[in-house]
Formats: structure tokens, C-alpha cells, sequence
């Protein structure tokens, strides 16, 4: 490996560590020599993110986004060799395990998306973003966990399994920016509406409304787990603890919610530092850490 590419997967790293707590932690566990390709896929992923929902001051946040979207496609086509460090680490990640540049033109198409679209009627339509921004990353990721074509399937929903998760914890700090990113049909089985969100954030305290939206989320989310656990026999067995891990430290973050009694309006949910550690140990040693109860749960 050249110095200049060793210094891309370093900027990688680093951009997954400072923002990517979870999802580092359990990548931590990969083998070395395929931490760096996971860690490329994240860079780009969370820059193409912050062009979204952090645009510098008096940018066009569609104009970046077009530009940045450029760049990416012309190092996944191999068309030059990029001068960015990130783009040239995504650029040999590519190489070393043909991962399809259709699955990065599903990606921004879902970037796209969200400077247009920030309300999903149904988890129809949600989950028609969700093939983009969540599905079609761990379609990228399963080549370098050893996943042949019988295991896309299951990458994909656990991708989907992630974003979901994500967007249950931020759903409070996502309104605040103007988007909901849980379908507007299950606010209405819930009796939820965006008044209580409102009220939530600025009292720090969710309606009973509220809290059964969040259940009735956090159960599909589940669901999207299971549907991915398959996928575990799929991969090579030296990455397996890393998804037994990733598989773990998610949950976990739905189980913190369901123990805080369905809040999502105090802050971001992160996960203990015990249970944390607890379902590490059971990554490592073959368990099902995602099974397990570290705390009561309330309703």
C-alpha cells in the first residue's frame, strides 16, 4: 500500500471515530486488514450526509451535493485517480472487492432526496428511501465481509435494521431540522402528531401517544433484525464477531430507549458503558448479544 493511500483509509478512520461511535467500536473487531474498507465506505457515506444536513454557511447544499456525488462516481468508475484521500481509499475499496458503482447511484439518489422530500407517508415509501441510504450500503459492505449474492438479502436489511434504529433515537433532533423520518401512517395508529413531537422537545417529555409510536417502531426494527440475522452463517467466520457486535450495540440502543420509558427527547440515547461492555464479551465469545436484557423495561 502507497503512503497517500495509507494516509486516505487514516482520514477514514478517523472520520469514522469521531462520528460513528457504535459502528466503530464494533468494526474494531474486523480483521486489520478489512477494517480500512469498511472505514471508506463510512467516510463517504458521512460526508455525503453532512453536505445534507450541516451545509457550510451560504452554500447550496444541492450544488455541493451534485459536485461531491461527481467526484464519487468518476473514483468508483475508475475514470482518474483521485487527489481527495477519502475518494482514493473509496476508490481501492472498490477495486479490491467489485462492488457495484449502481449501488452508489442508489445512494445519492436517496441524498437527493432529502433536500426535496421530508415527510413518508408510508413505510412503503420510507423504506423506498431506505434502499438507498441504508440497504444499498450494506449491499457495499457484504463483498468485504466475505458475502457472496445469497447474502445481500440479508446486508440489506441489516443496513435497514441500523437506519431504522437511528432514525427512532433522532427522531426529536431530525423534526427540529424539518424532516420525520418515520411514516406518517404509524403517527396516525398511534394517535402521535407532530404537535407532540413539539411538545416533546421542548418539555423533555414524551406523550403516551408519542411513546406508542416509538414501540411500535422500535418493534419494527426488530423485525428488520431478525429478517438479517441469517446473514451472520453468510460471512467469513473472522468477521463475525464484528456483526455479532454491530447486531448487539444497535439493539442495545432500542433496549436503552424501551428502559427509559420510550424517551427520545432528552438527548441522544447512547448505550452504557456496562451494557456496552457486556455485549462486546458476548460478541466475542459467539453469543447473541442483540438477545440478551441488560435492564427492566418499561412501558
Amino acid at each position: 500500500m502507497t503512503d497517500d493511500l495509507r494516509a486516505g483509509y487514516a482520514v477514514c478512520r478517523a472520520i469514522n471515530a469521531r462520528h460513528g461511535t457504535s459502528f466503530y467500536r464494533a468494526t474494531s473487531l474486523l480483521p486489520p486488514a478489512r477494517r480500512p474498507h469498511v472505514w471508506a465506505l463510512y467516510a463517504v457515506a458521512r460526508r455525503s450526509d453532512d453536505l445534507v444536513d450541516s451545509p457550510a454557511v451560504g452554500s447550496d447544499p444541492a450544488t455541493s451535493l451534485r459536485r461531491w456525488e461527481s467526484e464519487v462516481m468518476t473514483a468508483v468508475r475508475r475514470q482518474t485517480r483521485p487527489a481527495d484521500p477519502v475518494l482514493l481509499a473509496l476508490q481501492h475499496t472498490v477495486r479490491a472487492h467489485a462492488i457495484p458503482p449502481r449501488l452508489f447511484e442508489e445512494f445519492f439518489a436517496s441524498m437527493r432526496r432529502d433536500l426535496s422530500t421530508t415527510r413518508y407517508a408510508t413505510w412503503e415509501e420510507l423504506r423506498s428511501y431506505m434502499r438507498g441510504s441504508a440497504a444499498a450500503i450494506g449491499e457495499m459492505t457484504a463483498p468485504i465481509l466475505g458475502s457472496g449474492a445469497t447474502g445481500l438479502p440479508y446486508a440489506a436489511a441489516l443496513g435497514e435494521a441500523f437506519q431504522l434504529t437511528n432514525f427512532v433515537r433522532d427522531v426529536a433532533e431530525d423534526w427540529q431540522r424539518g424532516r420525520i423520518y418515520l411514516p406518517l401512517a404509524d403517527f396516525d395508529a398511534s394517535g402521535c402528531t407532530e404537535d407532540d413531537l413539539g411538545a416533546c422537545v421542548a418539555t423533555g417529555s414524551s406523550s403516551p401517544e408519542l411513546r406508542r409510536l416509538v414501540a411500535l417502531e422500535i418493534a419494527r426494527a426488530r423485525a428488520l433484525y431478525a429478517a438479517a440475522e441469517p446473514g451472520l452463517a453468510e460471512v467469513d467466520p473472522i468477521v463475525r464477531p464484528c456483526l455479532r457486535a454491530a447486531f448487539g450495540l444497535y439493539s442495545q440502543i432500542l433496549r436503552e430507549i424501551e428502559n427509559s420509558g420510550f424517551e427520545v427527547c432528552r438527548g441522544r440515547t447512547v448505550v452504557r458503558p456496562v451494557p456496552r461492555a457486556i455485549v462486546l464479551s458476548r460478541a466475542l465469545s459467539g453469543g447473541r448479544p442483540w438477545r440478551s436484557t441488560t435492564a427492566r423495561t418499561r412501558s
